[in-house]
């Protein structure tokens, strides 16, 4: 067996670990070791990869690794768990970006310097030319999406869901994409073919900038999970273009996970992926029946004694208890009617935040155990037993519109019955809508009452005055 051969089965190995840790990823338990996997995987394949070139000047590649885990290590230290959304959107671009500068410097290193006057196709062949050129497409387009996903969900441009003639400026990028690939594989003068390559690149990044440029906050789970999907086809073309054995599978598998995932988050909104890129959910208007005319407010002394005489508690936790950094007074509460012998749950919707499983990591984050966490297609059976529901800055997947009204902007979307429950609290600063733009029917229900304020402080609140009426053991 040559050495050449022996390589490509050792790639074998770290492939293996991304197909573990991913399906380590999908349990709130296992999620933490999954993700040293797939550290562990990355880094072999690196070693792997450094093998197989043999004796090179490292230097290039040592200050690479070095600007890349000190930007790595700076940026998620920085990061709080209520920020993890933008974390992942920042990677995607970074994944985007350095396909498409893999790209670019392959096409200096193999038609520009050399000016053998042959092209692109002629000096690479035409699928490496091709691969090299839909490395560049597909990173520049995601990098820029990317951004623009991160701007959104820090509030910079959320309200930029309206591109006047969007649809004609995605056209004519998407065709002048498609001529300047042509001609940058084509052109024989290798200073026309830059030019042409520097100009897909540009029209790449305006493709990118039209398809988010629609999607509102309500739709952002979906699209980080298909830029992350995007981002891994970017790596594998440039495995084919540099002919990388590792760099395709693993974009293979990136790209398969995030588009499966992608899938899943669409059904939990019951939304297509096109309707997403049309945008929607934010351009709602919420002027009709939006008022409200029989809401009962109430307070942490009050909600308190609901609390004592509760056995079976569920707290459904949403994107405001992340915002107002909620999640320890959220888990203090869960540990005190522990103590008093109250089965207490952490009820998960699949779109609750703003990225797949942003709750698990808040909620991680204040050390909640993994055995409270339940997800909605478990809970949602069992909450006509339930004596209690503590809403916290969930509005959307908590609406009995999804229910009943066909005509509502989330008609048939799957969401946790909590009205079915005895009691229902709910802890919002106002009655404002959700992203969806409608007014929540649950509010005004018999059995709800409103707990008005911070969330973080409504909860300190209510715990303290739950402690101060229960006996001390």
């Amino acid at each position: 067996m040559s050495a050449e051969e022996i390589t490509q089965l050792a790639y074998l190995v770290p492939v293996a670990l991304f197909v573990l840790g991913i399906k380590r990823l999908a349990r709130v338990r296992t999620a933490r070791t999954g993700n040293l996997i797939l550290a562990s995987g990355v880094l072999v394949a690196v070693v792997i990869t450094l093998v197989e070139m043999g004796l090179v000047n490292y230097t290039w590649m040592v200050l690479g690794l070095a600007a890349g885990g000190t930007v790595g290590v700076i940026t998620v230290l920085r990061a709080s768990a209520t920020s993890m959304p933008q974390v992942v959107a920042r990677f995607n671009g970074f994944s985007g970006a350095a396909a498409a500068l893999v790209g670019l410097a392959l096409f200096w290193e193999e038609v520009v310097f050399p000016d053998a006057g042959e092209g692109a196709i002629g000096l690479m062949g035409a699928m490496a030319g091709l691969a090299l050129a839909v490395s560049v497409v597909i990173g520049a387009a995601t990098l820029s999406g990317s951004i623009l996903a991160e701007a959104k969900l820090w509030g910079r441009l959320s309200r930029l869901t309206r591109v006047p003639g969007r649809g004609p400026l995605v056209v004519g990028a998407s065709i002048l994409t498609v001529v300047a690939m042509a001609l940058s594989l084509s052109l024989v003068d290798v200073r026309h073919a830059a030019l042409a390559i520097l100009f897909l690149l540009l029209f790449s990044l305006a493709v990118g900038f039209f398809a988010v440029a629609p999607v509102g906050g309500a739709d952002m789970p979906v699209m980080i999970s298909l830029l992350n999907s995007v981002s891994g086809l970017a790596v594998a073309a440039s495995g084919f273009a540099i002919g990388n054995t590792m760099l395709i599978m693993g974009g293979i598998i990136v790209g398969a996970a995030g588009l499966m995932l992608t899938q899943i988050m669409c059904v939990a909104m019951n939304r297509t992926l096109w309707s997403v890129f049309a945008g929607g959910l934010d351009e709602v208007a919420s002027g009709e029946g939006d008022s409200y005319e029989n809401v009962v407010g109430s307070d942490p002394e009050e909600a308190a004694m609901v609390l004592e005489a509760a056995r079976n508690v569920v707290i459904v936790p949403g994107y405001g208890l992340a915002a107002a950094r909620a999640q320890q007074p959220a888990a203090d509460l869960a540990d005190a009617l522990a103590e008093q012998g109250v089965q207490v749950r952490f009820a998960i919707h699949p779109v609750a935040g703003r990225m797949p499983g942003h709750m698990n990591v808040v909620l991680a984050e204040a050390n909640v155990p993994y055995d409270r966490l339940v997800e909605m297609e478990r809970v949602n059976s069992d909450f006509p037993n339930v004596d209690l529901v503590i809403v916290v800055g969930a509005n959307d997947v908590v609406n009995p519109a999804a229910n009943q009204a066909s005509g509502s902007p989330i008609a048939g979307m799957p969401i946790l019955d909590v009205e079915n429950a005895r009691r229902v609290m709910v802890v919002k600063r106002s009655l404002s809508p959700g992203y969806a733009g409608i007014k929540n029917e649950l509010f005004e229900r018999d059995h709800c009452t409103m707990l008005f304020g911070d969330a973080k402080q409504v909860l300190e609140d209510l715990v303290r005055e739950f402690r101060a009426g229960v006996p001390t053991p």
